[in-house]
């Protein structure tokens, strides 16, 4: 996964944040703005993941997210929901 700065923006505002991403499904590779995944941190790297919906054939997309891909994700900005234990 990497990650590219969008420099034009509104003065004042930051810029958006692109991820280079890929669907194993239809093999399409493309550039996603951070509001388009989520990424989900568990327990475990079992249960840490991100997802988004590939632009070129809908499905969606779920990915193990280890740490500097977390890092990254919320560095850009991506949603992040914090799964609980018991």
């Amino acid at each position: 996964m990497r990650t590219t700065k969008v420099t034009a923006g509104l003065a004042g505002r930051a810029a958006p944040v692109l991820f280079k991403a890929a669907c194993p499904d239809c093999r399409g590779r493309f550039e996603l703005a951070s509001d388009a995944f989520r990424l989900a941190i568990g327990a475990s790297s079992r249960t840490t993941f991100y997802s988004f919906t590939c632009p070129d054939c809908r499905r969606a997309v779920r990915k193990p997210a280890g740490e500097r891909i977390v890092e990254l994700l919320t560095g850009g900005g991506v949603r992040t929901l914090r799964l609980h234990t018991g």
